[in-house]
């Protein structure tokens, strides 16, 4: 009878500890789905909020839509291409592609890792990454209008997706081109009459 008593028991306890197993291994799995997001979220998401704060500038890659447009902007043309706020460098590559030398700035540290090791993967050596604090967002386009103005060539190119400059018409605009729900993709050049004073 003893022996019955202790296998029923010694069953008993076995169901109870696999059942409590099974809810510590659920519990261990969800934690770990967090710790995994905020891991990827702190690597590529977090940097582009650091100081300043009040900038708030996340990672929001360019569509292969947005990529292709810039691609038919630049048709026909060669030289230097400089890619503000590169992200994986997706446009970097794609206009490298076409053999333009070109330089990526990009505020996100893992991001920056990211496209060099992609750049070294694929054997791309016409390009530069930089790791840069630069922040150009819709309220600080005038500034960086202004100093386009006063710096760029006259035969360059300005290619804006999503924040148009303020006092810039655009040169080439089509249907294909004009507000799309990815963003604004305009080909700017400054209106003669704007002489980069208000």
């Amino acid at each position: 009878m003893e022996d019955c008593i202790e296998v029923i028991l010694e069953e008993h306890t076995s169901r109870w500890f696999s059942h409590q197993q099974s809810g510590r291994n659920v519990t261990l799995l969800i934690g770990s789905a967090f710790a995994g997001v905020y891991g990827l979220w702190s690597m590529f998401c977090m940097p582009g909020l650091r100081v300043p704060f009040r900038l708030k500038v996340p990672f929001l890659p360019s569509t292969k839509e947005q990529t292709l447009n810039v691609i038919k902007l630049l048709e026909g043309r060669k030289g230097y291409l400089a890619d503000l706020g590169s992200g994986d460098g997706r446009l970097v590559f794609a206009a490298s592609s076409m053999g333009f030398r070109c330089t990526g700035f990009e505020i996100n540290s893992m991001l920056l890792a990211y496209s060099r090791s992609k750049a070294w993967w694929r054997g791309h050596m016409r390009f530069k990454m930089f790791n840069d604090d630069l922040y150009v967002l819709m309220w600080q386009m005038g500034v960086l209008e202004e100093k386009l103005l006063k710096e760029l060539p006259e035969d360059a190119r300005v290619i804006v997706c999503g924040f148009p400059f303020p006092h810039w018409s655009g040169l080439m605009m089509s249907t294909l081109l004009e507000n799309r729900p990815e963003g604004l993709l305009t080909d700017h050049k400054p209106e003669p009459a704007y002489t980069g004073h208000q």
